[in-house]
């Protein structure tokens, strides 16, 4: 059976070949040669983090092999070029060509934006793809970025997040108050109310903060990527579920006037290898997180909880009330999310009994003795199916 992934990389191989077959045929006369570009890409991540920082690499390293050396793209990690919140800025004015991050550090430019990376109890990885690609929402992410001169494409999943590192153990709403942590987007907004103090920081520079306390406590991705920062070294207690970034989607950004001036062929080629990417980064998070959470477990003696079920209820009331708020004060942020609501109602009946009952149904064997996610499903086999399914739910979040 032909899977879309599959698909994708058989559209991604026929463009290729067919960019192969052309510069294998002699010249035709004094036929012009093809012209040429060279584009400057700025992220922000430290350059060749895994998965996140991997995934414009590998996007530079398919356009320059699928054009032929055409187009080739060279990446700047956070810092090099331009500060890492200093992207949307940089590719917006066309100082570079184009950008990767994340959509909700530009919500002070319109919290639109910030509906396309994450919303709490929102959608998860797959059914985010589905709304962007198949059901209106990459039309709407054009509309928000056009005022800007950008045009933005789906840049890397990580799934489902990890709720963060905190160097106390939360076991009730009051031992959020207080609280400063690295938190972005609409879930800073909600983690205020509830009394904690968010803050927004790049990745590189979240150990040492949590390390000297100038922060308490920080969500950053999962463990494939929170080992690599070595975060087990300055807090000891990992909580779950990520109720905040249930299908975390990240971003490429391209100067509008940059896309413009590429044949469509290479705008065809930027455009599958954006999706091809897309889907790879998602692959290598599920690959890699079990290990690595095996290991701060077992290695490094991390203290794998689940946030109470008060706090998660007192975070999803709060998330309703700062969706609400956010979409009443702004016109574009209302469009896009009954966009995403309404996509999010209309596929929660078969992911149900597709996606959540399969869950639940496999969860219903004992995880062997000694593996992570035994330590993970200490607690009843529910919780399993309602992390997964958190994304599901009919209701507004």
């Amino acid at each position: 059976m032909w899977t879309r992934v599959g698909l994708l990389w058989l559209t991604l191989s026929a463009l290729f070949i067919s960019g192969c077959g052309k510069e294998s045929e002699p010249a035709a006369g004094a036929a012009a040669p093809q012209q040429t570009f060279e584009w400057q890409m700025v992220t922000t991540w430290p350059r060749n983090y895994p998965g996140l920082g991997m995934a414009p690499e590998n996007f530079a390293k398919a356009v320059n092999a699928m054009s032929g050396g055409r187009l080739k793209v060279k990446v700047h990690g956070a810092g090099e070029l331009v500060p890492a919140m200093g992207v949307f800025d940089a590719v917006a004015r066309g100082a570079v060509q184009m950008g990767h991050g994340a959509a909700y550090y530009w919500k002070g430019k319109t919290p639109a934006a910030q509906f396309f990376t994450a919303v709490p109890f929102g959608m998860n990885a797959q059914e985010m793809n589905g709304w962007l690609h198949y059901g209106g929402g990459m039309e709407l992410w054009r509309e928000v970025y056009e005022p800007f001169n950008l045009v933005p494409f789906a840049g890397g999943s990580t799934g489902v997040q990890m709720a963060g590192w905190f160097k106390q153990e939360i076991n009730s709403v009051a031992d959020l108050k207080g609280l400063k942590m690295r938190i972005p987007g609409l879930a800073g907004e909600v983690f205020q109310r509830l009394g904690g103090v968010p803050v927004t920081l790049p990745g590189g520079e979240l150990f040492t903060a949590l390390q000297t306390g100038s922060i308490d406590a920080t969500e950053w991705v999962g463990p494939y990527n929170d080992l690599t920062f070595g975060l087990y070294r300055a807090a000891d207690y990992y909580y779950y579920p990520g109720w905040h970034e249930p299908g975390a989607m990240l971003e490429f950004i391209v100067n509008k006037d940059a896309w413009e001036s590429l044949p469509p062929d290479l705008q065809a080629i930027v455009k599958y290898a954006t999706r091809a990417v897309n889907q790879d980064m998602l692959d290598e998070y599920t690959a890699r997180n079990n290990a690595a959470l095996k290991e701060l477990v077992e290695k490094h003696g991390v203290q794998l909880r689940k946030l109470p079920d008060d706090v998660v209820a007192a975070l999803r009331q709060a998330s309703r009330e700062v969706i609400q708020e956010t979409i009443a004060e702004d016109e574009m942020a209302r469009k896009v999310y009954e966009s995403f609501q309404a996509f999010k109602t209309d596929v929660a009946p078969y992911t149900a009994i597709s996606e959540d009952a399969f869950l639940e149904i496999r969860e219903q064997s004992a995880a062997p003795a000694g593996s992570a996610s035994s330590d993970a499903d200490a607690s009843s086999s529910s919780d399993s199916s309602s992390s997964s399914g958190s994304g599901s739910s009919s209701g507004s979040p």
